[in-house]
């Protein structure tokens, strides 16, 4: 139950000048990786996912990422699901079970838990009452918490936030997929 990994994102935001990224798939990794070694004077943590990958194609070369800068995916007017890593998949599918229910979900690949994308967050803000962040990672000082602590920090107000995590308290070990649905970070 220590060894899940799902408390590194928490710890590893304290460290002053840190870059975390997290992918959201294998291309992506590669990107984040060569952005990494390329592209940034200090520590970097690159979050490796649990298991096989998604099996997307991967392209010739490597691209830089923008530091810190998210990614719509699929856009939305109802909710914004802010996700990181593995979870912006769970996202993508979690849009489509909502959209079968009338609910139009904006998807957004954060990509960087710290540096966080602050324009990004800005714009969400102005645009949703309503606002989901999506992590595999206990919810006590990760993504989540990073993007109420910026929402706080700006005295932003009016906003239905739910950071949506894994729990404080240790999971037992199962697949992927069987914890997913046990902590109900799945898409149903």
């Amino acid at each position: 139950p220590t060894h899940h990994g799902v408390f590194d994102l928490s710890y590893l935001r304290l460290i002053p000048g840190m870059v975390i990224m997290a992918p959201k798939d294998e291309s992506e990794l590669r990107d984040m990786l060569y952005t990494a070694v390329s592209n940034v004077n200090g520590p970097v943590a690159l979050r490796y996912p649990r298991g096989a990958g998604v099996g997307v194609l991967l392209k010739r070369g490597f691209d830089v990422i923008p530091m810190g800068k998210a990614e719509t995916l699929r856009a939305g007017h109802d909710v914004a699901l802010l996700a990181v890593g593995i979870m912006v998949q769970n996202a993508l599918r979690a849009a489509d079970v909502l959209k079968n229910e009338g609910i139009s979900a904006e998807v957004v690949n954060m990509r960087f838990v710290k540096p966080i994308d602050e324009s990004m967050l800005d714009t969400i803000a102005s645009r949703f009452d309503c606002i989901v962040t999506l992590e595999d990672n206990v919810v006590t000082g990760g993504f989540g918490s990073a993007v109420a602590e910026y929402y706080a920090a700006r005295g932003t107000t009016g906003l239905q936030l739910k950071l949506h995590g894994v729990p404080d308290r240790f999971i037992e070990h199962g697949s992927p997929n069987e914890l997913y649905s046990q902590l109900q970070l799945d898409p149903q």
